[in-house]
């Protein structure tokens, strides 16, 4: 198993021979879009990053589900699109209700098959670049044998931890691990639970997500910013879809023992009401304020503004909002999620927690102002995470799996 964040990495703007930029066929489900921008974020991000070295072009393979008989917010996702440059490609594949679980993968590479031969572009790429493992890392491989091309994995989260306990996906998950190139974990805990699910441990590298240093920094007038969004006095953050595995309703339970802080839940989701519910039963309600979902650009405001972000996550490959927030100057209290004690390894960074419950989280809160004292020391510790390294590492990974694959043919 490799780290490339480790200090041997290249720089990404050391000097190179001149070799012609990659060509990338980068498939995914999890990509922004024009009615979902905030859908998948973290892969636009990387890639984004990537392609800015010059080494790398991408073409973006997005597909969207369709659902018959309804209609919801995908249904008017345009077909092609342009996202910072980008060009990117949303097919239409079959999501069945009730079946999804077992025919997503060969409906995802049907439409990504579809595609191809619409489009003649099966020649014009040398890898493709694949995210999550199912059903999107499974259909991946299958493309990439119909291409004679290689092919790199990433696994990001609940594809590894969650999904390979069901029996089709599971089996269906390990066969992609040992079909594939090469595989790249967000965290090396989550490299860890792809050796368990029997990858070899030198196919995997670990690649972890950064944080974008022109967008995510301090507020210039933090006053000011606190101001414009109502907030006084103590204030955390908790942000990500309001959905199950994210435990905002553990953040509320904190906030019952904490009665001079407030509370900023950002994200939208099916467990909005409960999460309400449980407010008002604990006598908060008038302490929470739901924001709704907040474009990525715009969470900066929310960050800066905060004391401290909150993140009770059960599943966490690498929660980008933790070094957004300290990028910020903001501490964060963390569950220790998959990716946490990587993310969070300095008392300036703030509190992973072994305790997942609101009891252990209003502890954290409490015990952070003598942890992480000062903001400024927060945002330097965030800086040491840019994209640099993350670059770096894909470009000799992606250069090192095509010389392998030409030297095979």
């Amino acid at each position: 198993m490799q780290i490339a964040d480790e200090p041997t990495a290249a720089p990404v703007h050391e000097a190179r021979p001149k070799q012609r930029p990659l060509r990338l066929l980068t498939f995914s489900t999890l990509y922004p879009n024009a009615a979902q921008p905030n859908h998948g974020v973290f892969v636009e991000n990387r890639l984004r990053h990537l392609v800015a070295s010059g080494e790398a072009v991408s073409t973006v393979l997005a597909p969207v589900p369709w659902f018959p008989g309804r209609t919801p917010p995908r249904a008017s996702v345009p077909a092609c699109e342009e996202r910072h440059g980008l060009a990117v490609h949303h097919p239409r594949f079959l999501a069945l209700p009730g079946l999804g679980m077992a025919t997503n993968p060969v409906l995802l590479w049907r439409a990504a098959r579809s595609w191809l031969a619409r489009s003649g572009d099966q020649a014009a790429f040398d890898l493709i670049d694949a995210h999550y493992l199912y059903p999107d890392g499974v259909a991946a491989v299958w493309l990439a044998a119909d291409l004679g091309l290689p092919v790199v994995l990433t696994a990001r989260g609940s594809d590894t931890s969650q999904l390979p306990q069901y029996r089709l996906p599971g089996r269906l998950i390990r066969q992609a691990l040992a079909r594939a190139d090469a595989l790249i974990a967000v965290s090396a805990a989550l490299a860890e639970g792809l050796s368990a699910l029997g990858a070899p441990r030198e196919k995997i590298t670990v690649l972890r997500n950064g944080v974008d240093l022109d967008t995510f920094r301090p507020p210039a007038d933090r006053a000011a910013a606190r101001a414009a969004l109502g907030v006084a006095g103590p204030t955390l953050l908790s942000v990500g879809h309001l959905i199950e595995r994210k435990r905002h309703h553990l953040v509320i339970e904190a906030l019952a023992l904490l009665p001079q802080h407030r509370l900023l839940i950002v994200g939208e989701g099916p467990e909005r009401q409960a999460l309400a519910g449980r407010a008002a039963a604990l006598g908060v309600a008038d302490r929470v304020t739901f924001t709704g979902s907040v474009p990525h650009a715009d969470l900066p405001r929310f960050y800066g503004a905060a004391d401290a972000l909150v993140l009770a996550s059960s599943r966490e490959g690498w929660a980008n909002v933790l070094l957004e927030a300290m990028a910020c100057g903001t501490p964060v209290v963390a569950t220790d999620a998959w990716g946490s004690r990587e993310a969070v390894a300095a008392p300036e960074a703030g509190i992973v927690i072994a305790e997942a419950s609101g009891a252990a989280i209003a502890e954290a809160v409490q015990r952070l102002p003598r942890t992480a004292p000062c903001r400024k020391a927060t945002a330097r510790y965030a800086a040491g995470f840019g994209w640099e390294a993350t670059t770096a590492g894909q470009l000799a990974l992606f250069r090192r799996v095509l010389g392998q694959a030409r030297q095979s043919r």
